[in-house]
């Protein structure tokens, strides 16, 4: 059974499994574990989806930037100076050692107009990557799930066989008490006492593996669920039927086509598909000519004393009228310290515009531009290899699970058909030993017989339940619902 069932998740699950758990995990579940709560637990804690929840996380920023692209960009900007040394005195006209302050600030607004519908293509590969990172996010759920019940019906099967050594061995106690009763009666010879009595010492034997074995599965699906309190931890008394047998009716190559549309690894190639064609779009809209318009106001204020005119004057002589000796004067108005103007009225005073609009026609980049569009074009080819060789997998995958299935279904009809003849063969044996027709070990040998039947049944059981889960998995039945 466990070969089997890891031989076959191995090849469907990635190789490493690790959940990283947080309070939860320390937290000791007082009831028993559930294959769906086993499940949902690991679900929520694994550091792999974890991780690619912070890819979604990550899709959405970009999502946020690609939109932000159709808005403009406003920037206000503002500094303030202090000049420190050797200035002019506006009130004596000497360089003294002052301090002046001056403040600017400025405000400018750019709005692309046109840039060949790169900000379209940006929003368009932010969506279509959001909806990768979840195509992505369930097709881990899948593989975790199945891990996880692989080990689940491990712990399960190892569970029952205990229940059959247990009921096998009850059996042998009442067999060895009416033997030596019958010994002591002189019905049977005391050789077929020892041989009941060496059956019993294996069955004791068998159920202490049984039960080590069983010790191991729970402590390995713990370990997997990174549970630490192993003596408390214990799976749910669930009875897993044999169901979904009517999938294998179906011919292989209908359970593909079917599962071509539930598949999220094939979703995602087709995504990624996608995804390198607006990559493509986004490389060739690079090199279209792009235009876009912008606006900018600024002003500046001074803290510094300012020098006002007055209404008072002084004639100053400024020359003498060759012809008569007369002097020219003119009027030199006197003025006065003031403070600085108002910041209000100094913004109005000192402020500018400045607008336009900006057109950038790429030529000749180093063969940049060119050399991104030939590498968009082959990685759209090898997203469009990946989607066909995921087709492939796909189909060997759903080929080898079908072949699988019926393999394990034929099996199990064997097995059955093998159990009920074996306990029919324990119970005439178990019936001519009573009566003194057979030899203690012809019985112990149908014992033997009839007990290998019953395990080689068990196995066979889940086997099959499990192999059915893997063909349901392709067509999106989730692993919870065993």
């Amino acid at each position: 059974m466990k070969s089997n069932l890891i031989t076959t998740t191995l090849r469907i699950v990635f190789p490493f499994f690790i959940l990283v758990l947080g309070t939860a995990t320390t937290q000791a579940q007082t009831e028993p574990w559930t294959l769906k709560s086993a499940v949902i637990h690991a679900l929520e804690n694994n550091i792999q989806i974890s991780q690619a929840n912070l890819s979604i996380l990550d899709a959405q920023a970009a999502k946020s930037e690609a939109i932000g692209g159709f808005l403009p960009n406003v920037n206000v900007g503002a500094n303030h100076s202090w000049n420190i040394g050797l200035n002019q005195n506006i009130t004596t006209g000497l360089l003294e050692d002052v301090t002046t302050q001056f403040t600017n600030a400025s405000v400018s607004v750019g709005v692309d107009l046109y840039r060949g519908g790169q900000n379209v293509l940006q929003l368009l590969r932010a969506n279509l990557a959001i909806l990768a990172s979840q195509y992505q996010i369930e097709d881990m759920k899948e593989d975790v799930a199945l891990f996880v019940a692989n080990g689940y019906l491990q712990t399960v099967f190892s569970r029952e066989a205990v229940g059959i050594e247990q009921a096998q061995l009850e059996l042998t106690k009442f067999e060895l008490q009416r033997t030596q009763e019958q010994v002591q009666a002189g019905v049977l010879p005391e050789g077929d006492l020892f041989e009941m009595q060496a059956v019993l010492a294996s069955q004791e034997q068998q159920l202490v593996v049984a039960q080590n074995q069983y010790t191991m599965a729970k402590l390995s699906l713990a370990q997997l669920l990174l549970i630490q309190d192993y003596e408390n931890f214990e799976i749910a008394e669930e009875d897993f039927a044999i169901e979904g047998q009517e999938i294998l009716v179906q011919r292989p190559t209908d359970l593909v086509t079917k599962a071509l549309d539930y598949r999220n690894d094939i979703k995602l190639a087709l995504t990624n598909i996608d995804i390198a064609k607006t990559d493509l779009r986004l490389a060739k809209s690079v090199s279209k000519p792009s235009l876009s318009g912008f606006y900018s106001y600024s002003s500046r204020i001074s803290y510094a004393d300012r020098l006002e005119q007055t209404n008072t004057f002084d004639l100053v002589e400024v020359g003498v009228v060759e012809s008569t000796g007369e002097s020219v004067v003119r009027p030199v108005y006197n003025q006065r310290v003031v403070a600085a103007l108002p910041i209000e009225d100094q913004l109005k005073l000192n402020d500018g515009h400045n607008f336009g609009l900006s057109l950038n026609i790429p030529i000749l980049n180093g063969f940049s531009l060119k050399n991104n569009i030939e590498r968009s074009k082959i990685n759209v080819e090898r997203s469009e290899f990946q989607y066909k060789q995921q087709v492939l997998d796909l189909e060997n995958s759903i080929n080898q699970a079908y072949n699988d299935s019926k393999g394990a279904q034929q099996a199990y009809v064997a097995a059955q058909k093998t159990l009920d003849a074996r306990s029919k063969a324990y119970s005439y044996a178990q019936s001519r030993f009573e009566a003194g027709a057979a030899t203690a070990f012809e019985f112990s040998q149908a014992k033997l017989q009839f007990e290998s039947a019953q395990s080689a049944w068990l196995r066979a059981k889940y086997d099959f339940i499990f192999k059915i889960k893997i063909l349901e998995l392709y067509f999106g039945i989730p692993i919870a619902d065993l």
